[in-house]
């Protein structure tokens, strides 16, 4: 998704990275069967979502009804999403008490989770404030976002003391966390902070998903499922997960491996009027290929 900017927010961080494996096809058939035949079933604590961004053209309340109607019971909410119903707003730190009570309730209604929310970018520790205390009041798991390197103290911090992790996402080139050396430069020292490990964008920026989260391992808090068409080019169209270039049985496959414990969020952005058949068709997906693991 887009990262939600804030007013006045503007910076420059420029880095050279080595790629995680540049060149080769992403959807490669890496032999992981014997990493993941442990008697554990560790898939049991998979929760899978839906990033809200998926449905920005519609309310939040509206959204939350798509959600609902996939069968689906955790979402990652994003920053400006429009409330709608009897709610005046959008969903963020702006939100009053009344506000927030009636989302708590029709989350209720229907439940469902909020367990992330992002992509943010904020500004001052005023602000990160805001979020930590949004956050711990709807009881989530981690912040999707993307802080300066110069905020990473700040952030570990805040998040050691909130109890909520700080997860860094990947924007495609030339965002600064476009490669995962960027995400364990600011996990070093900092042992809050982690990825939320968007596939499709590292696809885009020419990286092998599977190799990236192998770097990242110990890191992981939470996956954006999309897929690309094209391997290699930032401005790749998205298609719905399984029928484009990324190789998910290997990525599913390394998440087992690595014990991953948290939500893999599906994240349309495609056919953004009419996803829903494929939000259904991808948790159908997901839960196939999970079955294959265990």
């Amino acid at each position: 998704m887009k990262r939600i900017a804030f007013a006045g927010a503007s910076f420059l961080f420029v880095m050279f990275f080595t790629k995680c494996n540049s060149g080769t096809p992403v959807d490669n058939n890496t032999d992981t069967t014997t990493s993941v035949a442990d008697s554990a079933d560790v898939t049991a604590n998979w929760k899978l979502g839906v990033q809200m961004w998926t449905f920005n053209h519609f309310t939040f309340a509206d959204a939350l009804n798509k959600v609902d109607s996939a069968g689906i019971k955790s979402i990652e909410a994003y920053p400006g999403q429009k409330l709608g119903a009897d709610m005046p707003g959008e969903f963020g730190i702006a939100m009053n008490a009344d506000t927030r009570g009636k989302l708590k309730k029709l989350l209720e209604s229907k439940g469902i989770s909020i367990v992330a929310l992002g992509v943010i970018a904020p500004e001052t520790d005023a602000e990160w404030k805001q979020f930590f205390d949004l956050a711990k009041e709807f009881n989530l798991s981690y912040i999707t976002c993307e802080p300066r390197d110069d905020q990473w103290n700040m952030v570990d911090s805040m998040s050691g003391v909130y109890g909520i992790k700080i997860a860094i996402h990947d924007h495609p080139k030339p965002n600064h966390y476009w490669s995962p050396d960027s995400v364990l430069a600011a996990a070093q020292g900092h042992p809050n902070i982690g990825s939320v490990a968007d596939v499709g964008h590292w696809a885009r920026n020419g990286l092998n998903p599977v190799e990236c989260l192998k770097k990242l391992e110990g890191h992981v808090y939470g996956v954006h499922l999309k897929d690309i068409k094209v391997f290699d080019n930032p401005e790749a169209e998205d298609t719905a997960v399984s029928h484009g270039v990324i190789d998910f049985p290997a990525i599913f496959a390394e998440l087992k491996r690595q014990h991953f414990s948290g939500m893999l969020s599906i994240e349309q952005e495609s056919n953004w009027l009419h996803s829903l058949p494929d939000v259904i068709a991808t948790k159908k997906y997901f839960e196939e290929q999970v079955a294959k693991l265990k």
